[in-house]
């Protein structure tokens, strides 16, 4: 038995004695699969689509070499960088695309889809010819596989973190939930330690003639296997009753648009719950070595290291909040994340001085706050919504709080620093993530706790 059954209250589901020789069980939703094959599916899934982000940013100098005019170098990466952001506008019709698929088809179409749409994507990346060869046709051609992978990572996220919450143990949901964002910073940093190792290995030359297109192409495999895995995985338990009781009664039962009607008062929780979040984890995760590289003379490597060693404390964490979640509730997890981040928010961007320690607690310090909902948003988001719109219900107005305040986080930070000033700038954005951050305070606290909730229905 483990530790936690035996610290349970008697009569609580964590309380529930298992023979010492009965086998270890599947996960709830999906009778008779392996929990590792499943997690291993979602996972490795998540981390292509994070990985997919994490490299087009980290090689964008070479692609506005290869793929654009060099003419003007400094048009040619702010093209570069444009193009990055249409992945983000991208997103909210992949969202509608894909969430529709997993609430008619399963969702285990949408997740296989999905991941198969963002490796295409990366494989178009990893072969488009330079601009020298057919001179604008190559941005096009970046242009549409970033709106492939933007559509693709629209519906990956809602998709996947779906699954995983109905495959997941009701009184564990929180903890198995803590997979999303462990995979997709995994993503991360095996994405940015990948461009370090080849930075080093190649010369200049060798990576603007075929480095940068190295990462692409093992994107493209690395999506390729995690389709063959989620090809083999099964429908979860409560989308397959779903199906199974309209046609039981000849009916296709009432459409989403007037599901997602009845249930608007969700999709705005969806987008309180996000805002705060989405800006300071691409803040704290992503942006924040840059602009000490930026801002602070940093040394590049240096600072890239440092938010490498401030992400892997984020992943420890994880695990952590997500236990905690199970024991003492969602709201007091989601209050502690929300309102601690918006009071360190002044004290730690303060700390960014432009020494490695520094850099390294500010960053450590935020993302164990941040740790807090990453850790569990996407079973919350999976509680809000009935299983007829699960994924569709989370994934639009998901998709449309990630592109709007996520996406511009880091051009909203470098922008404010650019018209106010460094000083004036920061505190200026520093306000900024504080009001979102106590939107979604306030959002958690009207929420009703949804610990242990049956998915059914």
């Amino acid at each position: 038995m483990s530790i936690k059954e035996q610290l349970a209250p008697a009569g609580s589901p964590q309380a529930t004695v298992r023979p010492q020789h009965a086998a270890a069980p599947s996960p709830h939703g999906t009778p008779g699969q392996s929990t590792f094959k499943t997690l291993l599916g979602i996972g490795a899934g998540n981390a292509v689509e994070w990985f997919d982000w994490a490299i087009y940013a980290t090689f964008a100098s070479f692609i506005s070499g290869q793929l654009f005019s060099k003419a003007d170098p400094t048009s040619a990466f702010l093209a570069t960088m444009a193009i990055f952001a249409v992945g983000f506008v991208a997103r909210p019709f992949g969202g509608a695309f894909f969430g529709l698929i997993g609430d008619k088809v399963g969702r285990k179409a949408a997740m296989t889809m999905a991941v198969g749409l963002a490796s295409v994507g990366s494989l178009i990346i990893a072969i488009t010819p330079t601009y020298s060869s057919i001179g604008a046709g190559a941005s096009l051609i970046l242009l549409v596989a970033r709106l492939l992978q933007g559509l693709a990572h629209g519906g990956e996220m809602p998709s996947a973190q779906t699954y995983l919450a109905e495959v997941a143990p009701a009184p564990k949901r929180g903890f198995y939930s803590t997979l999303m964002y462990f995979s997709g910073t995994a993503g991360i940093v095996v994405g940015t330690l990948l461009g370090a190792i080849l930075t080093v290995t190649l010369s200049k030359e060798q990576m603007g003639a075929f480095g940068w297109r190295i990462p692409f192409a093992v994107g493209a495999l690395m999506g390729l296997y995690t389709l063959i895995m989620r090809s083999r995985l099964k429908e979860t338990k409560q989308f397959e009753e779903q199906k199974s009781a309209k046609a039981a009664h000849g009916t296709s039962g009432p459409s989403v648009f007037s599901q997602i009607m009845a249930n608007w008062r969700q999709a705005l929780q969806v987008i309180g719950l996000t805002v705060g979040l989405t800006v300071v984890y691409y803040i704290w995760s992503v942006s924040t070595p840059a602009y000490a590289i930026a801002n602070m003379k940093m040394d590049p490597a240096t600072a890239l290291w440092t938010g490498v060693a401030a992400n892997l404390v984020f992943m420890a964490v994880l695990p952590f909040w997500g236990k905690l979640s199970d024991r003492i509730g969602r709201r007091p997890v989601l209050l502690i994340s929300a309102l601690g981040a918006a009071v360190m928010q002044f004290p730690m961007s303060s700390l960014v001085r432009g020494e490695a320690w520094q850099l390294f607690i500010a960053m450590s310090v935020m993302l164990v706050f941040i740790a807090a909902s990453a850790s569990i948003v996407p079973a919350v988001y999976a509680e809000l919504f009935p299983t007829a719109i699960r994924t569709i219900g989370v994934a639009i107005p998901y998709a449309i709080c990630v592109a709007a305040f996520g996406g511009t986080a880091a051009f909203l930070q470098a922008g404010f620093n650019a018209w106010f000033g460094h000083s004036v700038g920061g505190t200026v954005f520093a306000v900024y993530a504080i009001v979102l951050l106590l939107i979604t305070a306030v959002t958690v606290y009207k929420l009703p706790e949804s610990v242990g909730k049956d998915l059914r229905g």
